[in-house]
């Protein structure tokens, strides 16, 4: 393969009818200890990172915290960011007792060839989510993706069939799902503490804006033809902001979330990025998991205040605060015929207090006059605070449930708590919010057929299906 070819990837798209002539130089990795403690390989999981921003970073430190994982490899298009994280995984593993080695890799598929990798996080902008699962997955991999599951329906379904297909085990990144007070309020909805549900307020945030980033020259260190994968659009460029650079001498990391999530061209906004964590939760605690809504509403049709999802059980969903005087806070709000239940990251409440232990209430989020008086705290507050996060992130032990059930999944062959199905409907819901919304009218959808009723407009969208930039295909 010429170097021409190497950087556009186009031999790559067939990785696996080449998989077979392996990758030189590689080791199996012997029966290793932890903490002075032998691990046999039976036990322990080995873990590949594809895709290594801030959030790879802090998804890698969650699973630092599990007993039992390695981390042999990881895979990035920027190679300043392949290794900022190879040398905080050496930092780790020289905590635990381990050889120090996390080998990098500029394109997935060498990290997928490796024999001795048991699981792969996807962590990457959502358009390349579908192509790395089912490669994984048919590499013989198991998967923990992040949400939203994919950029558009058909992917979901494609990736639902490739992890069945494959028996593989497919963990989606809705962490709430494993968070105590996300499950008491699941339970309290499902027991009837609230009697019969009629509504359900679901705060996310805004959905997608058209892409108006003015274009820049592509850093050195940075694959843009990798990153841009299957995403056809010509009006596609590199910006700074869409792939958030960092520096490793002086050490400067990411100032700010990739900004390809909230622009219509390469992501769908707060509907997906948060609508995968609250519209999920909404989902489960009503019975609709693996279903979804059958009318789609946006905002503003026929003065309709909110974005309105509509049940076939009667049920409606709506994209609006879940708080009175707090309309940013992202949240979810389950009205019943008696009472309510008001659940977001870290606060728990209801409309009978006595039903919500102590211990997992937590604190109502902030305000937006107690956010500017939480600034007025004093520059030594903050430095000691800066301090505590510093030292609470090179410690490498933060709690994870939810990866921990993850790993948990990879030893016993079940169905984690978030599996791929999961992670399809609500990425459907998602993506037929947007449609309905681009397409400013109502759209019809039944979950049972996944299909448009008489709606050929809705169905030759985007957003149920794109054709991927050539040479790539789903």
């Amino acid at each position: 393969m010429n170097d021409e070819k190497k950087k556009q990837g186009i031999s790559r798209r067939q990785f696996l009818g080449y998989s077979a002539l392996g990758l030189a130089g590689l080791t199996i990795l012997p029966s290793w200890a932890v903490d002075g403690v032998r691990i046999a390989p039976s036990d322990r999981v080995v873990l590949g990172f594809i895709g290594l921003g801030r959030q790879g970073l802090s998804d890698f430190r969650g699973f630092a915290g599990c007993p039992g994982v390695q981390v042999a490899a990881c895979s990035d298009v920027d190679s300043m960011k392949i290794e900022r994280f190879r040398k905080q995984v050496a930092e780790w593993q020289k905590t635990k007792g381990m050889n120090p080695r996390c080998d990098g890799y500029e394109f997935y598929e060498d990290l997928l060839n490796r024999k001795d990798i048991d699981a792969v996080e996807v962590v990457t902008p959502d358009h390349w989510h579908a192509l790395m699962v089912i490669h994984a997955c048919q590499a013989g991999k198991d998967v923990y993706c992040q949400k939203p599951l994919a950029y558009t329906i058909t992917e979901g379904l494609a990736m639902v069939k490739a992890v069945r297909d494959n028996k593989r085990v497919l963990q989606m990144g809705c962490q709430q799902r494993s968070g105590k007070e996300f499950q008491k309020a699941i339970e309290l909805v499902q027991s009837g503490a609230i009697g019969h549900i009629d509504k359900v307020y679901a705060r996310v945030g805004e959905p997608p804006t058209p892409l108006n980033l003015p274009e820049e020259a592509v850093p050195a260190n940075l694959n843009w033809n990798q990153w841009m994968g299957p995403l056809n659009d010509p009006k596609i460029h590199y910006h700074p902001d869409l792939c958030p650079p960092i520096s490793l001498n002086p050490e400067k990391n990411e100032t700010l979330w990739g900004a390809w999530r909230w622009y219509q061209e390469t992501g769908n906004g707060y509907t997906a990025d948060w609508g995968a964590h609250m519209f999920d939760i909404a989902q489960i605690a009503i019975g609709m998991d693996g279903s979804g809504p059958v009318e789609y509403i946006p905002k503003g049709y026929n003065g309709t205040q909110y974005a309105t999802m509509k049940y076939a059980n009667g049920i409606i969903l709506t994209e609006q605060p879940y708080l009175d005087d707090n309309e940013d806070a992202q949240g979810v709000r389950f009205i019943g015929d008696k009472g309510w239940i008001e659940v977001a990251r870290g606060y728990l409440a209801c409309s009978d207090a006595s039903k919500v232990p102590a211990e997992l209430a937590g604190q109502r989020p902030m305000t937006d006059a107690q956010r500017e008086q939480a600034k007025t705290q004093t520059a030594a507050q903050r430095s000691q605070r800066g301090e505590q996060n510093r030292a609470g992130a090179l410690a490498f032990e933060i709690s994870s449930p939810h990866m921990q059930n993850f790993v948990d999944s990879i030893r016993s062959r079940e169905n984690p708590i978030a599996p791929v199905e999961v992670g399809c409907s609500t990425n459907t819901l998602c993506c037929l919010a947007n449609i309905s919304r681009e397409l400013n009218r109502p759209v019809k959808w039944n979950p049972a057929t996944l299909t448009f009723p008489n709606d050929k407009e809705a169905a030759a969208h985007r957003l149920y299906h794109y054709t991927y930039r050539r040479p790539y295909s789903l």
